[in-house]
């Protein structure tokens, strides 16, 4: 149980007072013994409580696992949170809860949007390390964007994130003071995307013929 011994509240207090990396890097060195689950748990709980700081669980593995083993634990806690909490919504997305999140008038002009657009606009979204990831989750669990499309907008788009993450450093002004590292970045995110649009159409083209095919 100590594994998940996170106090929240505690977590707040030292957020304001600038030490909860330190912290986050002591809670990952004590639970070493563990392996690479406090690396990978920690990311996942992100995904269902917004108040975490996944940022800092990113930088913090991978001072404590190194860069690749840090990225591979964070890119595994962080997908796999975001894949369960969309495969929850659109379960349970007839309860009543949910059904006034829908009613919604931002909500529903989102999920409108992503279900205009699928691919591109999730993967985008996925880059950005201050993007609302959890809020997604749940608005694209409410749409009717197929479970391939967000899964691999989660897969490629949350690689990039927590590589930018891991590679830029802690200050997002490492982008404008490196242009190499900007341009890495920028490389990796248009090879992504293109990536995951092959993907998608090649996805697409396999459902339109198995509708043929039935039909």
């Amino acid at each position: 149980m100590y594994l998940l011994n996170i106090n929240v509240d505690k977590i707040k207090k030292l957020a304001e007072d600038d030490r909860l990396f330190e912290y986050v890097i002591n809670q990952l060195e004590q639970l070493q013994s563990f392996g690479p689950l406090p690396g990978i748990i920690l990311p996942m709980l992100e995904a269902f409580l917004p108040i975490l700081p996944l940022i800092v669980f990113v930088l913090a593995n991978s001072v404590v696992y190194g860069l690749f083993k840090g990225f591979l634990y964070a890119w595994i806690g962080t997908a796999f949170g975001s894949i369960l909490v969309f495969m929850l919504v659109r379960r349970l997305g007839q309860k009543r809860f949910f059904k006034v999140i829908r009613k919604n008038k931002q909500v529903r002009r989102v999920m409108t949007w992503l279900e205009d657009h699928g691919f591109g606009p999730l993967f985008l979204l996925m880059c950005f390390p201050f993007s609302p990831s959890s809020v997604i989750n749940v608005v694209a669990g409410l749409s009717t964007v197929s479970r391939q499309q967000f899964i691999l907008a989660v897969l490629l788009g949350k690689s990039v994130m927590i590589f930018t993450v891991a590679y830029v450093g802690s200050s997002i002004v490492s982008f404008a003071q490196n242009p190499v590292k900007s341009i890495v970045v920028g490389v990796c995110i248009l090879l992504f995307w293109i990536l995951g649009k092959f993907i998608e159409k090649r996805l697409q083209r396999k459902a339109e013929k198995r509708t043929g095919q039935n039909g």
